[in-house]
């Protein structure tokens, strides 16, 4: 990657855009009231034609004033044009309203993130999620106050992991099961999507769930629902707690979307707690988003802003990592990698690892 090699700005360009980034609240509060009081919806509709002021204030029902003013800031934003009087829709305002992608990280910013950002340089300073505080919970870290946070953080906070795990779980099921696997062991269960796929694709497979007390009560629902409580058994675990231990037996131990949530020091610990339970034949596959392994520097980008959500909300200590983190830690914990491929679902890397004979 040399996305980010050199200034390719001009001195022009960086100070146009460190206003945008001065600006950058009211351009993401601006976006947001533009999609959900449906003025990006309505602008889509009248297509290439566009609507008048009047028109557009019509269909949206706000004041004279605070339709100007919204669509006004939408000129600048870029998500808007006008001509002879006429506003229309650009393709940035198209990707604001249309785009689940673009609609997901911005549900993810506002209802998970937007307060307790205010909380980063604390967080930076102290080494804790200093802003977790804005979600009304005396818990230490995020995840366990997960299962019990109020909407619509709950849900913007599981559409945003949901929207990249299963653009991806579907895609490596077949490397996966391309050998005999009888168990699986799913570290990070989180709400059962992957022990699903997992049982869906072989209908042979079991699978352990090993997660925090309140994530197995919520996949344990999912999975009754599809039937498939049978082929299911669960593992409560703190997996911080250094006594605590996995269970042994199975061929394939997964992590995914699961390391990033924890500091380089206990990255270390849980995988050396899964090298305990491995032999020579069991199959470890680490599944993260490497902020240097897209092939886009934009995704690099979501990625490292992504990491202060860690900082400033889930725990204080861990991030999307660069690769070479994961590899070091990986080799720190006695364990060697096999296969590596990039390029899985919208962003993820698969990682294939295995016990040294």
């Amino acid at each position: 990657m040399t996305h980010f090699t050199h200034d390719t700005r001009t001195a022009l360009d960086a100070k146009q855009e460190a206003q945008r980034i001065a600006f950058a609240p009211f351009v993401f509060q601006a976006a947001r009231a533009l999609r959900d009081l449906g003025l990006l919806a309505a602008l889509d509709a009248a297509g290439p034609e566009g609507m008048s002021l009047e028109a557009l204030q019509a269909r949206v029902g706000l004041s004279r004033y605070a339709t100007r003013v919204l669509a006004e800031a939408g000129l600048g934003i870029g998500a808007l044009t006008l001509d002879a009087g006429q506003f229309r829709l650009t393709k940035l305002g198209w990707y604001l309203q249309n785009d689940a992608m673009t609609r997901v990280n911005m549900d993810f910013t506002q209802d998970v993130n937007y307060l307790g950002l205010m909380h980063l340089q604390d967080s930076l300073r102290e080494g804790r999620p200093a802003g977790l505080k804005v979600l009304d919970t005396e818990a230490a870290t995020l995840y366990e106050a997960l299962a019990g946070l109020p909407e619509p953080v709950r849900k913007s906070w599981f559409g945003f992991d949901h929207f990249y795990s299963d653009n991806s779980f579907q895609s490596v099921l077949p490397q996966i099961f391309s050998q005999q696997v009888a168990k699986v062991l799913d570290v990070g269960a989180n709400t059962g999507k992957w022990a699903i796929a997992c049982a869906e694709h072989d209908p042979q497979v079991q699978v352990t769930l090993c997660d925090l007390p309140g994530q197995l009560a919520q996949a344990r629902v999912k999975i009754a629902e599809r039937g498939l409580a049978a082929r299911m058994a669960e593992y409560p675990i703190d997996i911080l707690q250094p006594d605590t231990t996995l269970p042994a037996g199975h061929d394939v131990i997964w992590m995914s979307q699961f390391l990033d949530c924890f500091s380089e020091a206990q990255i270390v610990m849980i995988l050396r707690k899964a090298a305990a339970m491995m032999n020579a034949q069991t199959r470890l596959y680490i599944m993260e988003t490497y902020w240097d392994r897209q092939r886009f520097e934009n995704a690099a980008f979501c990625l490292q802003q992504t990491s202060l959500y860690f900082t400033c909300m889930a725990n204080g200590n861990s991030q999307m990592y660069h690769s070479q983190v994961l590899h070091d830690c990986i080799r720190e914990a006695g364990l060697e990698i096999v296969a590596e491929h990039d390029e899985i679902g919208i962003s993820h890397t698969l990682t294939q690892v295995r016990k040294p004979a």
